[in-house]
């Protein structure tokens, strides 16, 4: 059980996530985690129940507050006690189980990474993943929002300026503009981060705009302040004016970690070899809302969704412990944690070198050219005041257009590989240049290795698409499927300003042909040269796209016997593999030789090093749709993939599959037409052009072990419902 202060105050545990209402004890449980392992006092929590004007029976209703929590812990099996210490009570938590103190841990983690700049780099990126939202949007405590939502933004405002200086320091200018343009927008008094944009627009050799930054750095300072730019950023315009050559990247800006200021070194440049210099386009940055209820760029998975891969998931390590002085307002907590502004966070889409342009949520394209592609994930922050009671808090949302980024561990699909990278190379198809029919359909059930194909057949055919390669997300992150005209508007004004030859779109995870037709015809700017390649990755057959605009398709079943065990060989290590050779091949059963599984599995089993094979396969086999699953990731699991897949059907066709689960397997044998059974064949046909059922034998259709599983598993299980507390 994990408990949610980076976003909205929520219980997870596993795939499941009880997001709390608006209520006094919602905000007395916020209170005390935000002061995690600490003695808070009862005279602050009363305050930041029922705020300075407090009823006369407060101290009794925080007492029945507590209760109410402990009675809610109990019911949904959490262990973590609530304690009542002398003057009040006191929570225990661990990285593990509080996102707050893990996100604490991997700073930590990352300050002593400071002599590998891209494992730093990697690590705060890990570190700002964990921020799913507005911050503490569901608790209308005007105390909390006051006094201790800003001192937790400011600790993400220090890491994304740390992810910016290593970002400098990398030599890697085009992705650190991207964070930079809504930075400085959303904090135009944060001059650090302006300065940190006037260096990167001069790094990349956009010398005017650099100074009509400054320029509009002074306006605002002295309208707004009337103050003056700081001396470094005087100086700064100074090298810029006299076109000086600012050398290495300088020494980034000191940070605080357990109270204390510690200087990090500069992150060293790291030169490429046969990299072309860096020319980057004009960029018209929008102005960023900075109101509580601004929408902002969401996370995105640091594992690629279907993926024959596996990431291991950072240990953890011991608690925040750093001491502060206490408010002078009243009685407050014994150890109140480091602070910060309202933020909405998330990550928004980087651009890699060399690639396309790639708008950021609602921003315009920036195209940055040279340099072979480096794609990566850095969170961009967006603040807002201190929210009044009332306030409506819009959710977070997923990029929607990122570089292709590369498939870790990509195990398998050897001849599948071969053959779409042959496709994507080989010359466009005759015809009318305003009509490209569809490059490639990769099909199959969810979790299948859809994307994660397209991904790695894309990288290694990007020599043929000097344009650049994008990925495409066709559905939001609440799986509904995106309008198609606002697919094109994104993916138009990205190719408006791409350079010369062709680019290559994936279209991932569509749900209908609808979304797909109107792509099919873009064409570069002005309709100069050859319209853009196109993979579309999807669970459904898309029967009529192909009929309509021809193709070739590729759809995708389980690993062969072979492949599972090579996966487990990569991701393992040989070592481990091949000593218990028999229980791995146990493993890869269990698993139904179903990518996503394997990938779960193997994530597990490398945070667990001593773990014996065999021991692991008895462990599992125990329960499979249970344990394949990673705790602290709960969009990591085979039931919540199942779960999000069921949720799509037409509700009679998610009934007619239940009735198919749940029943024997002869339900699915052929049949004549004068005896089709309770599931007509052309249900069962819609399931299998769904990606649910499987080309058979025996019989046509076939149901996959652990999706059959999963649905009379939780035919016996109620969801979970969001509950007041």
């Amino acid at each position: 059980m994990r408990f949610q202060l980076l976003g909205p105050l929520a219980l997870a545990d596993g795939p499941d996530t009880v997001v709390l209402q608006s209520s006094k004890p919602a905000n007395l449980l916020a209170a005390l985690l935000l002061h995690a392992n600490s003695p808070v006092s009862a005279e602050y929590l009363q305050r930041a129940v029922w705020g300075e004007e407090q009823p006369a029976t407060a101290r009794a209703a925080l007492q029945t507050c507590v209760l109410r929590l402990r009675r809610l812990f109990s019911k949904h099996g959490v262990t973590t006690a609530i304690d009542a210490v002398p003057g009040g009570y006191r929570i225990t938590a661990a990285p593990p189980t509080l996102d707050l103190l893990g996100f604490r841990d991997r700073v930590r983690r990352a300050a002593g990474l400071d002599r590998d700049p891209e494992a730093e780099l990697c690590a705060l990126r890990d570190a700002l993943s964990l921020w799913q939202g507005a911050l503490l949007a569901n608790v209308r405590s005007v105390v909390l929002h006051r006094d201790e939502v800003p001192r937790l933004a400011e600790e993400r405002l220090r890491a994304v300026e740390r992810v910016c200086d290593l970002l400098l320091g990398l030599g890697r200018c085009g992705e650190a503009l991207v964070d930079l343009w809504t930075a400085t927008r959303v904090h135009p008094g944060h001059e650090r981060f302006h300065e940190q944009l006037i260096e990167a627009l001069y790094r990349s050799g956009r010398q005017s705009q650099a100074l009509a930054e400054y320029r509009r750095v002074k306006g605002f300072l002295l309208e707004e302040l009337g103050v003056d730019p700081s001396p470094s950023l005087r100086r700064l315009e100074l090298a810029v004016l006299r076109g000086e050559d600012l050398g290495p990247a300088g020494p980034a800006a000191p940070r605080v970690i357990r109270g204390e200021t510690v200087a990090l070194p500069a992150a060293r440049p790291i030169t490429v070899p046969d990299a072309a210099p860096s020319t980057v386009s004009a960029v018209t940055p929008s102005t960023v809302s900075d109101a509580a209820s601004a929408t902002v760029p969401g996370a995105a998975s640091a594992t690629v969704p279907g993926a024959a891969s596996a990431t291991a998931p950072d240990a953890a390590s011991a608690p925040d412990r750093g001491a502060s002085p206490a408010p002078a307002q009243g009685a407050s907590p014994v150890t109140p944690q480091a602070a910060s502004g309202v933020v909405a966070p998330g990550p928004t889409p980087v651009l890699p070198q060399g690639g396309p342009p790639v708008p950021a949520q609602g921003g315009p394209p920036v195209l940055v050219q040279g340099g072979p592609p480096a794609p990566a994930q850095v969170a961009t922050p967006v603040a807002a005041p201190a929210p009044a009671a009332g306030t409506t808090f819009a959710p977070v949302a997923a990029p929607r257009i990122e570089p292709v980024p590369a498939v870790p561990h990509f195990t398998g699909r050897a001849a599948e590989a071969a053959a779409l990278t042959a496709r994507l190379t080989a010359p466009p198809p005759p015809g009318p240049e305003d009509h490209r029919p569809l490059t490639v359909l990769v099909s199959g059930a969810p979790g299948i290795g859809k994307s994660a194909l397209a991904q790695h057949a894309a990288r290694l055919a990007r020599d043929a698409f000097p344009a650049g390669q994008l990925l495409v997300r066709m559905t939001r992150a609440d799986g509904e499927p995106r309008p198609a005209d606002e697919v094109v508007a994104d993916v138009a004004a990205v190719l408006g300003a791409a350079g010369e030859g062709r680019a290559l779109l994936i279209l991932d995870d569509v749900v209908d042909a609808d979304q797909v037709r109107p792509l099919l015809t873009l064409r570069g700017e002005a309709g100069a040269g050859p319209g853009p390649a196109v993979v579309v990755t999807s669970r459904m057959g898309l029967g009529g796209l192909i009929a309509t605009h021809g193709g070739w398709v590729q759809r995708l079943t389980t690993f062969t016997e072979t492949e599972s065990y090579a996966l487990l060989l990569t991701a393992l290590g040989a070592e481990r593999v091949e000593a218990e050779a028999r229980a791995a091949h146990r493993l890869a059963a269990v698993c139904g030789h179903f990518p996503a599984a394997l990938r779960i599995l193997t994530a597990r089993l490398l945070t667990r090093p001593g773990l014996r094979l065999a021991d692991a396969a008895d462990w599992l086999g125990d329960d499979p749709l249970a344990r394949l699953t990673l705790t602290d990731s709960p969009d990591h699991s085979v039931s919540g993939l199942f779960d999000r897949a069921l949720g799509r059907l037409d509700p009679r066709l998610s009934e007619a599959f239940t009735h198919l689960a749940q029943g024997p397997p002869t339900l699915l044998d052929d049949r004549s037409p004068d005896d089709e059974g309770p599931v007509p064949e052309a249900v069962r046909e819609q399931l299998a052009d769904a990606g649910l059922l499987e080309d058979g034998p025996p019989g046509p259709y076939r149901i996959h072990d652990l999706l059959r599983a999963h649905v009379r598993r939780t035919a016996r299980i109620r969801d979970r419902r969001t509950e007041k507390v």
